[in-house]
């Protein structure tokens, strides 16, 4: 079948030092920067599943933007069917949960089923679980149905995380582009 060989992730284990202080966002503070090479967009996890992205560095310590978080968004794969979606961080529903948006009203979406990481964006390797639903409302005169997610990785309480080297630094870099003027004029036709 000529498969590639899966590739391998790089990771270190990181120590949460603090909640932001901010009452309007969901984020925490590692104890690890790019004095322990930690790269923008690194995906956090535990030992439940995927808790968020590191969204800026600094040289000690790095913030990490939970999925909860309202401006959180991630590429996710249902288990079940197999189909493709976008799970986002739900300011709308009390204790921090998620919602999966832009689904059909008659999406094969049912309570319970497993979301993991689809590893479409370059970021989160393949597999990793989500969330699972929590609630599906298809109302007949909207276009979309309501899905409610719970992360299965819970972040409250946590103190010690797993960051994971984004899955497109791992690729090798894209070739330069061929500029056809100079390929015509070093073959000498036009």
């Amino acid at each position: 079948l000529e498969l590639r060989p899966a590739l391998t992730v790089r990771s270190q284990a990181a120590q949460v030092l603090y909640e932001a202080a901010d009452p309007y966002s969901r984020k925490l503070i590692i104890d690890r920067g790019t004095t322990s090479d930690i790269k923008l967009a690194s995906p956090v996890i535990n030992e439940a599943g995927v808790l968020g992205q590191v969204t800026r560095v600094y040289p000690l310590s790095s913030e990490v933007t939970l999925l909860i978080d309202k401006d959180a968004a991630i590429p996710v794969l249902n288990s079940r069917t197999q189909a493709r979606g976008a799970a986002f961080g739900s300011a709308a529903t009390t204790g921090g949960g998620m919602e999966m948006r832009f689904m059909a009203g008659n999406a094969d979406v049912q309570v319970g089923d497993l979301l993991t990481t689809s590893g479409v964006d370059g970021i989160y390797p393949p597999g990793v679980p989500v969330a699972k639903v929590t609630s599906v409302d298809r109302k007949s005169d909207a276009g979309f149905a309501r899905i409610m997610l719970a992360p299965v990785a819970h972040p409250d309480g946590i103190r010690h995380v797993i960051v994971i080297e984004p899955v497109g630094a791992q690729m090798p870099a894209r070739p330069e582009p061929v500029d056809e003027t100079k390929a015509t004029k070093k073959g000498g036709r036009k």
